[in-house]
């Protein structure tokens, strides 16, 4: 903010991280950055109406802070929390700070250290009047790309944080797609890590140019530091941590009646990796295949780049499907086309593939799925088969693919007119009367089948199915 001519007065609980901060905005060109002593010095020396942005733990801590900032502000004042926050806890806090007259924003923030300095993804869920509010800041802080700033108003209060929180989901999926990727160039093709690294360096040029792409080339060339021999990477422990917001996405994700495949199998890789003494012992007991198919190495790291594009777009596809039935069922009309132009500078999912994101919700905002648009049909449709070879090839080698092979299962649920639910449907009718609606009947009336002579009259069908759901978005 300092940096864009704002004049910015910080604060934290801890004196010493505010002399810092304001000896560093000093030493850096002489930044309009002021120091305070206590909340109520902090609040006393920002301009009418104050707005006051929270960068704390998620959780008690934002209660906290915001209790002990609101003692001493006026109606019209407003606080943003900038953390990753379970939405909910937004709305409580909007609801409870109303009634003093006291706006609220959540607001997501992607960009990690170089976008708190360049220019992060801003994501914000407000009223319209708190908006306004921050807008001129926002919009002049947030990265900036061709066609304008990646920031924008998403909705009511809870939106921002709900668009962060399934941005993080799909940072989750690309991780472990990525991931996947290596581990298939090193195990299977068996090339070194400055070959790997020059490969996705090509890649970083055409349609997956990404930033967890540009990065990986990076990580995967770097030089140990601290013994001088071999691979940073090649020396950490293949533990993977996790913070929450992608197993708040998964269960949103099953909130809403929508497949997030990718996403939980990114989720369940990171869980399994945690138990790494558990697979040191399982690998001394559980084996895999003995022999392992002979396929030309060029032809795999060809069908790499298509099946890690492929992978990509159903990822994208499930994180938007999950924002769209959020959107549809709390009523906040998000911009779907918007929320992939936020996505494209400053955060951590930025991609090249984003640009045609943005064009087909543009064209058209009611597509009900990604990989419907015709451009990405097209694509998907002409790649599939290095897609399937290389899920096959994994299989066949023991390696795992759990996202890769998630996004090729839900591509092929998803294209398919007709699919085994009606056994599963059968079966449910069978033990617990649930019943089902026939092919022959498509106005969705409701059967049920006296499968044997132990099975009776169930009464009111109706009753039978009331609060369940079976519609579900892809």
């Amino acid at each position: 903010m300092a940096s864009n001519g704002f004049k910015v007065c910080v604060g934290n609980r801890s004196p010493s991280k505010v002399d810092l901060t304001v000896r560093r905005a000093k030493d850096e060109k002489n930044l309009p950055i002021v120091g305070s002593t206590s909340p109520e010095n902090f609040v006393s020396q920002l301009k009418k109406p104050r707005r006051i942005v929270i960068l704390v733990m998620a959780g008690k801590p934002v209660d906290d802070t915001i209790t002990a900032l609101s003692a001493y502000m006026e109606p019209g004042d407003l606080i943003v929390d900038g953390g990753n926050e379970w939405y909910p806890n937004s709305i409580r806090r909007a609801e409870q700070l109303a009634m003093r007259g006291i706006l609220f924003m959540g607001m997501g923030i992607s960009g990690g250290e170089e976008g708190a300095r360049n220019g992060p993804s801003l994501m914000p869920g407000s009223t319209k009047k708190a908006y306004e509010l921050m807008e001129p800041i926002l919009t002049k802080c947030a990265a900036q790309v061709e066609d304008g700033a990646c920031t924008g108003y998403i909705g009511p209060v809870g939106s921002g944080n709900y668009v962060k929180m399934v941005h993080n989901g799909i940072e989750y999926g690309d991780m472990q797609l990525i991931a996947e990727v290596y581990d298939i160039l090193k195990n299977i093709v068996g090339i070194p890590n400055n070959d790997m690294a020059r490969q996705f360096a090509r890649w970083n040029e055409g349609e997956l140019s990404s930033y967890l792409i540009e990065i990986t080339a990076k990580i995967l060339a770097k030089a140990d530091d601290v013994t001088s021999e071999g691979y940073v990477v090649d020396k950490i422990l293949d533990k993977t941590g996790s913070k929450g917001t992608g197993k708040w996405t998964v269960q949103e994700a099953a909130e809403q009646g929508v497949a997030g495949s990718v996403i939980t199998a990114s989720l369940d890789a990171r869980y399994l990796s945690a138990r790494k003494q558990e697979r040191i012992d399982a690998s001394k007991v559980l084996t895999g295949p003995k022999e392992t198919p002979n396929v030309s190495k060029p032809q795999i790291v060809e069908d790499l780049g298509a099946a890690l594009y492929c992978a990509k777009i159903c990822s994208y596809a499930q994180g938007i499907g999950i924002i769209h039935a959020a959107s549809k069922a709390n009523n906040w009309d998000v911009d779907l086309a918007m929320c992939a132009k936020m996505w494209k500078g400053g955060c951590i999912i930025r991609a090249k593939l984003l640009d045609k994101i943005q064009a087909a919700f543009t064209k058209n905002p009611d597509l009900p799925n990604l990989m419907m648009d015709p451009s990405f049909a097209k694509e998907l449709n002409e790649r599939q088969m290095s897609w399937r070879r290389i899920v096959t090839l994994c299989i066949a080698s023991g390696i795992t693919c759990p996202a890769l092979s998630a996004s090729l299962t839900y591509f092929d649920s998803y294209r398919r007119e007709s699919l085994p639910a009606n056994l599963t449907q059968a079966q449910r009718d069978f033990f617990g009367g649930h019943t089902y609606e026939r092919i022959d009947h498509p106005d969705g009336t409701p059967f049920h089948c006296a499968w044997t002579k132990a099975h009776k009259d169930i009464g009111d069908i109706s009753q039978r199915t009331a609060g369940e759901k079976t519609e579900s978005v892809l």
